[in-house]
Parts: structure tokens; C-alpha cells; sequence
């Protein structure tokens, strides 16, 4: 009487491990690109809400923005720190910028400083050789 055994043979198990390793070669940069857009996102709206505080408020330039509104993301851990820049003749009275941290996951992101003036005027400062309207755009 042949026992009965339930069990992969080692052919099952490569097989397996190989459709496996396969996947998660295409899913990881993936992954990996769709969490640097939600960030890259994520400063452009906390510019926006800075912005907004920017026009509505009584500041003298340099002021800080107030807590919630120095950081992306506005609550946790930050991953880009937002700052009030100078007036300047072509800026329309301020400017905003968005400057990842040097120990964060954007660190070495292509759409490096994101900047937003007064004027409406969006850009991007260190960025090698990426397109404004790419880092600007949550598609």
C-alpha cells in the first residue's frame, strides 16, 4: 500500500520562487515610484496651504510659518521642511519653499526644492534634469 503524501516537489517550489521573484521585480520600483509621487505631492499641497496663510496673514518677511504649516506632511515624521523666502523684485512679495531633508527618503529625489512665489509661479530648484510639470503633478 503506497503512502498517502501531500507535498510540492522541488520542480512546484522553483517554479514558485521563480513566478515570485519575477513579480516583485516589476511591483518594487513601482511601489517605490508611486510613494515618491505621493510625497512630491504632499509638499506641493502644503505649499499651496502655506501660501495661503502667506496671503491672509500679517508677517514681516523671514517670519517662520507656524507649526502644521513648516512641514510636509503637516502631521508626523517630516520629509520636506517649508520655509518663507525673501521678497525679490520678480517673486511678487514672497516666496515659498518646500527643501527635502538630507536624511529623508526624498533626499536625492530628481525634483529636489520645490518653490512657489506669489506671482503663482512654480518650480523647482536642484532638480537634474526633471520636468517642473512632472513633479509638480499628481499624475
Amino acid at each position: 500500500m503506497k503512502p498517502n503524501t501531500h507535498a510540492f516537489s522541488l520542480l512546484e517550489l522553483v517554479v514558485a520562487l521563480a513566478i515570485a521573484a519575477t513579480l516583485a521585480a516589476f511591483a518594487i520600483p513601482s511601489y517605490r515610484d508611486h510613494i515618491a509621487k505621493a510625497h512630491r505631492t504632499d509638499a506641493a499641497s502644503a505649499l499651496f496651504r502655506a501660501a495661503q496663510f502667506a496671503e491672509s496673514a500679517v508677517r514681516a518677511d523671514g517670519a517662520p510659518l507656524p507649526a502644521g504649516l513648516d512641514q510636509a506632511p503637516q502631521g508626523g515624521k517630516a520629509i520636506y521642511r517649508l520655509r518663507i523666502l525673501p521678497a525679490d523684485d520678480t517673486n511678487g512679495g514672497y516666496a515659498l519653499e518646500a527643501q527635502p531633508l538630507e536624511t529623508g527618503p526624498m533626499a536625492g529625489d530628481a525634483c529636489g526644492t520645490f518653490i512657489l512665489d506669489a506671482t503663482g509661479l512654480r518650480n523647482n530648484r536642484g532638480a537634474a534634469g526633471a520636468n517642473p510639470d512632472d513633479c509638480w503633478s499628481a499624475r
